[in-house]
């Protein structure tokens, strides 16, 4: 894999750790401040359940890392929300949308070979007609792999066909 473009690897980094780590924990840190001080101070009913900015923290955080757990859950267990990112993500990456595809390649030629494994081991001979359907296969995959690269849609499209049911 080729290093060439730094700048933009250092800049996927740099955007990776401040939305990952410093914004989540500073913007963490800013809702409860904010909160407490502008809203729940100056609301009589809330200071009773809340008294002092260490309750609201600990109660908030008992209540909310729970419930938002099970919120992460529900988006990629439950809902259809983490199965399109995912999606957007292979049409996306050409480099994930490869290895999909040649895992897919590879799937088909190892049914091809099993069927063949099996056939020898039963001292079986091939029919003609199998041998003609592995050349076919051979050819379909060779004429695939030689007309793909990174920059063309082959693999999208074969992605798209395959995941069309």
């Amino acid at each position: 894999m080729s290093h060439r473009n730094n700048g933009f690897r250092g800049w996927f980094y740099f955007r990776q750790g401040w939305s990952m780590y410093f914004a989540f924990i500073f913007a963490a840190v800013n809702t409860l401040t904010v909160t407490y001080y502008l809203a729940i101070e100056n609301a009589p009913f809330l200071k009773v359940i809340f008294p002092t900015f260490v309750d609201y923290i600990i109660i908030t955080v008992a209540i909310g890392v729970p419930l938002l757990v099970g919120i992460g859950y529900a988006h990629f267990k439950r809902t259809r929300a983490y199965r399109s990112e995912a999606a957007i993500v292979a049409e996306a990456n050409p480099f994930g949308r490869r290895n999909i595809v040649n895992t897919e390649m590879i799937l088909k030629l190892n049914f091809e070979i099993i069927n063949m494994l099996i056939k020898s081991s039963n001292n079986q001979k091939l029919s003609s007609e199998e041998t003609e359907r592995i050349k076919e296969v051979q050819l379909e995959l060779k004429k695939f792999v030689d007309a793909r690269t990174f920059e063309n849609n082959n693999d999208l499209q074969f992605l798209n066909k395959i995941t069309k049911s």
